[in-house]
């Protein structure tokens, strides 16, 4: 018997209803043990999503909290006023869902973590892909010691936005590049499965489109535990090598036959989003034949995954999968990358406790 079916829905107040938002929106529509209680946004286009997903509009989270009373928040706000929003839902003891990047820097997630911990209350931050059957599944094969000691990482992110992507002003602006807005997922991602990075060295370019923000970095990396690691990027490349590309959890994008993720170990060796492992027998040795399985799982929607799992952590007392300190942990090596893209040499990542 599964106690959660005799269960009301849990009631869930969104804020901010720009294209994350309605993603979360529609999200939370598709669980059936959840409901959307309003949609809180002070812009005069929110009143038509808030109608599509039948649900009351809201230009003030306070007067929503009052009219709705929800169990838990979602916060798909821009990044400069996650620190704004994350103080107020907290004031009211509400468990919260925020949106990736934690903050619109360091700084002010420093300030949202003693914050979260005062008001005892769990915060999730919106990093979906650690919802994901193919990252969960990574987490189990190096955590099992499957590859033995990671040493050696590298990561793809490379394909191509459109041009009227950057009709939108704050886009060709510096910050709003793709090492804030895409890298930072697959930044998470490592981080998630092979542990935290210490140093980074990055160089970036924007000779392609000529904007202030850039188009193409390339960056490399030191784990806490020793491996290296590399990522390269770009939002300028007709490439399939993408997370959104390779994995199936994106329908809006085209699936590729091709992984964009390596991570080489002592005793083996894992690509993703595919999830092959290669490891030798009896004898290893690079003149020995390497043993090739495949452990693809079933994609799954990670963003729905997020929902359910928000609602556990709501009402039965779950883990948030990815919290604040974790959140800041990755912005900070985002950071981190970008002070070394502007100022070149070797950064070392801050560390946040």
């Amino acid at each position: 018997m599964n106690l959660g079916e005799f269960e009301d829905p849990v009631r869930i107040l969104l804020v901010g209803a720009g294209l994350i938002g309605r993603v979360h929106a529609a999200r939370v529509a598709a669980d059936p043990a959840c409901r959307l209680v309003g949609i809180v946004d002070p812009a005069e286009a929110a009143a038509g999503v808030a109608a599509e997903c039948g649900a009351p509009h809201f230009a003030e989270l306070e007067a929503a909290i009052a009219a709705t009373r929800p169990e838990g928040v979602i916060l798909a706000t821009p990044n400069q006023l996650h620190e704004a929003g994350t103080l107020a839902v907290l004031a009211h003891r509400l468990p919260l869902l925020v949106e990736k990047p934690v903050a619109g820097d360091l700084a002010a997630a420093r300030r949202m973590i003693p914050a979260a911990r005062d008001a005892g209350v769990p915060v999730l931050v919106g990093h979906h892909r650690r919802h994901g059957s193919i990252v969960r599944g990574a987490q189990e094969i190096v955590a099992r010691g499957d590859i033995g000691a990671p040493v050696a990482v590298s990561g793809l992110t490379l394909f191509l936005k459109p041009d009227d992507y950057f009709d939108v002003g704050w886009r060709r602006r510096a910050g709003a590049g793709p090492i804030l807005i895409n890298l930072v997922h697959d930044v998470d991602l490592i981080r998630a499965i092979v542990g935290e990075i210490s140093e980074v060295q990055a160089i970036a370019s924007s000779a392609r489109r000529g904007f202030e923000v850039e188009d193409t970095a390339a960056v490399l990396v030191r784990f806490a535990n020793g491996a290296l690691g590399t990522f390269l990027l770009s939002d300028t490349t007709a490439a399939p090598w993408s997370w959104e590309m390779t994995s199936g959890e994106a329908p809006d994008y085209p699936r590729q036959s091709e992984h964009c993720f390596h991570i080489a170990g002592t005793r083996g060796a894992l690509s993703l989003p595919d999830l092959t492992l290669w490891r030798y027998g009896d004898r290893a040795g690079w003149w020995e034949p390497l043993a090739r399985t495949f452990l693809t799982p079933e994609p799954v929607d990670p963003l729905i995954e997020q929902v359910a799992h928000f609602r556990r952590v709501i009402r039965h007392g779950e883990t948030p999968r990815c919290g604040l300190l974790d959140g800041a942990r990755t912005l900070a090596v985002i950071e981190a990358i970008a002070r070394a893209a502007r100022e070149g040499g070797s950064v070392t990542v801050e560390a946040v406790d």
